[in-house]
């Protein structure tokens, strides 16, 4: 047994000083480079194990859990005051296996208040603020009560900038215990709310796009317990699911639009509009409700003062309507891949009303809505509604507000882009809040397989320069980390950060990493697991390793941990000759920076022929060069690194190779 021992020892240090020597020789050979297969490619990528909530394979674990909240509002818009009031009624479930001897609200409309921390830590000339509005903001709550089936409940509370706190005097229940929570509410609605929430003055009367409108729970998860992170605007939303019904009281000039179902369209549209309104249900051909022409005709609403417009959603994380005298109102079928039927509408005011903008808004919410559903999981709601006002594009479940000058290609992608939202993160309910790129990053994405698909690619976009982008957006010093909170970020690099560079990341693992089926497969999946639940980064990285049964970890620490680039280069380009005569070519790549990605090569003979050659990023597992074979009798006239620029490789001047 010693000697043996003695034996491996012996010839392991043998082997190891053949290792130095032969390394030794290859470092004063080669390019000095920042590449370390052992950081790219090092164990333990996964701090913690799969558990009993949260699988190792990255779907929900067999004791998974999620707090459940719904909403009663009714709720009346004073036009004159531009206020929404209204009384919130909040049903909050605690499935947790904690008791919760408080709870925590989100007060969004807080941030509009003089000296809040919104406004003081968000520069002047930022879309997240109220613009410089004289605004009297922010929530004025009166007449607070919180009660379980045996009556009142001892409580006391304290408002902390965005945030309510409501401290029980008993401890809500682990595993199932119910409390409501009443109050009366009301807030002044700025012109121009973070970009969210707003209104607008048109020709025919103000659009008001109302958002973030009524008190909201906190999530509390197996993550960080209470996500209390507070509104500023950057980071957007994380909510709880479950089922809201709302009424809206507005002038009866205007009509509301809301997220779900309408459920009194008698008792809100004339007799025309409700007959137009039933017959676009069963049109794929856009139905007008209301045209161009009627928005000026008061015949083309009830004479009466108010109306009440009633809706309700289901096993949603948040609601959002709109309100104008001045929409006009189309809508059609939408067509699911279960035989369920739902209904597509754009609400615009005559502005925007051309053929070549949102005349077309219900062709766009529809197609749009038809192909998410097919390629990646069915819509669950009843109704997807656009309304074009001041806001650039903003989505919640079942509506979206998009910016109402947009025309053509502008006008088709925000609402595709709007209602992609749909999947990110209303269906996969990520916490926006900290992890902005899963919802903007994976829309971004899913985006881009949009447009290749409507209308034989009417709005297609080229093909992105990958070289180009490697070498200014990818490890640039100035862009910072994706994974930071979007409230961390100089709000110029969050286009970059958190919508462009995961999709690009996407584009890449799925067209050069793992291939359309393994990825798209991997990620249905995943889409399937976490509909209507909350998902992490990690859960996600485990799914699509799992799904598409690789290790990942390489890339997740390239793109989405560290901001690391790419750098391949061609060093040498040399003909092996057996007996005088060329036999193949060895072409030898180096990789110069962090971040491996697989090899593409071009390689063009003499005679014109042109092969491409592919290998995986596995060659980078313990290597910073990499001799590739190509075999071939002829003269090679030219070598090039990546020729479609489908990689970010951020110095393209090193990747050709040619014989003259």
């Amino acid at each position: 047994m010693n000697i043996k021992l003695n034996k491996l020892i012996t010839m392991c240090l043998v082997c190891f000083a053949i290792a130095i020597s032969a390394s030794a020789q290859q470092a004063a050979t080669t390019t000095t480079t920042n590449y370390s297969p052992a950081e790219a490619f090092g164990p333990l990528f996964y701090t913690q194990n799969g558990n009993e909530f949260r699988s190792a394979n990255g779907a929900p674990g067999a004791k998974y859990w999620q707090n459940r909240v719904d909403y009663n509002i009714t709720a009346s818009l004073d036009e004159t005051k531009n206020m929404v009031s209204g009384t919130v009624t909040i049903t909050y479930k605690n499935n947790s296996p904690d008791k919760l001897p408080y709870l925590w609200l989100q007060l969004d409309q807080n941030t509009f208040k003089e000296g809040s921390r919104g406004k003081q830590v968000t520069p002047a000339r930022s879309r997240y603020g109220a613009q410089g509005e004289a605004l009297d903001g922010g929530y004025k709550i009166q007449n607070v009560n919180v009660s379980q089936k045996a009556g009142a409940v001892k409580f006391t509370s304290i408002i902390e900038d965005t945030r309510m706190q409501i401290r029980l005097a008993q401890p809500l229940a682990a595993n199932g215990d119910i409390v409501t929570i009443k109050m009366d509410y009301s807030y002044i609605v700025p012109k121009e709310g973070s970009d969210r929430t707003g209104h607008l003055t048109t020709q025919n009367g103000e659009i008001f796009a109302i958002a973030q409108w009524f008190p909201r729970m906190c999530v509390y998860d197996d993550v960080l317990g209470w996500n209390t992170l507070p509104y500023w605007g950057g980071g957007e939303f994380y909510c709880e699911y479950g089922d809201i019904n709302f009424a809206i009281t507005a002038p009866a000039t205007h009509i509301v639009m809301g997220s779900g179902e309408l459920l009194n369209p008698q008792e809100v549209f004339t007799a025309e509009q409700l007959k137009r309104w039933n017959a676009a249900k069963a049109s794929d051909a856009t139905i007008h409700i209301r045209s161009a022409e009627e928005v000026t005709d008061v015949k083309s609403r009830p004479a009466k003062d108010k109306l009440t417009w009633k809706f309700k959603i289901l096993n949603a994380r948040d609601a959002a309507w709109a309100s104008s005298k001045s929409f006009v109102l189309d809508a059609a079928r939408i067509n699911f891949p279960s035989g369920r039927k739902g209904l597509a509408v754009s609400a615009h005011p005559v502005e925007s009303n051309g053929m070549d903008a949102y005349g077309r808004g219900v062709e766009y919410v529809k197609t749009t809505i038809e192909h998410y559903s097919t390629k990646w999981f069915e819509y669950p709601y009843p109704m997807a509604v656009n309304v074009a006002t001041n806001i650039g594009g903003m989505e919640y479940p079942g509506i979206v507000f998009c910016g109402w000058k947009a025309k053509k290609g502008a006008a088709w992608g925000v609402i595709d882009h709007e209602f992609g939202h749909s999947w990110f993160p209303m269906i996969v309910g990520s916490n926006e809040r900290k992890y902005g790129w899963m919802d903007e990053g994976f829309n971004t994405f899913i985006n881009g397989i949009s447009a290749e698909s409507f209308n034989n690619g009417e709005y297609k976009a080229r093909p992105a320069d990958m070289n180009r982008i490697g070498k200014a957006a990818i490890g640039n010093p100035a862009l910072e980390n994706i994974m930071l909170m979007p409230d961390g970020m100089a709000e110029r690099n969050i286009g970059i950060n958190l919508y462009s560079k995961p999709g690009w990341g996407l584009d890449i693992l799925r067209n050069q990493i793992l291939g359309e089926d393994r990825f798209d497969y991997a990620f249905r999946e995943y889409i399937k697991n976490w509909a209507f639940k909350h998902p992490t980064p990690f859960d996600f990285f485990r799914s699509m390793e799992n799904g598409a049964g690789e290790d990942l970890a390489w890339f997740w620490r390239s793109w989405f941990l560290n901001s690391w680039k790419m750098d391949q280069a061609i060093a040498d380009v040399q003909a092996v000759k057996t007996d005088g005569n060329i036999t193949a070519y060895a072409i030898k790549v180096n990789n110069l920076e962090k971040m491996p990605m697989p090899i593409i090569l071009q390689v063009k003979t003499k005679s014109g022929k042109t092969d491409i050659i592919k290998l995986p990023v596995d060659v980078w597992m313990k290597n910073t060069s990499w001799t590739v074979r190509y075999p071939t009798t002829e003269e090679v006239v030219s070598v090039v690194l990546d020729p479609n620029k489908v990689l970010p490789d951020s110095n393209p001047d090193n990747n050709t190779w040619t014989s003259q």
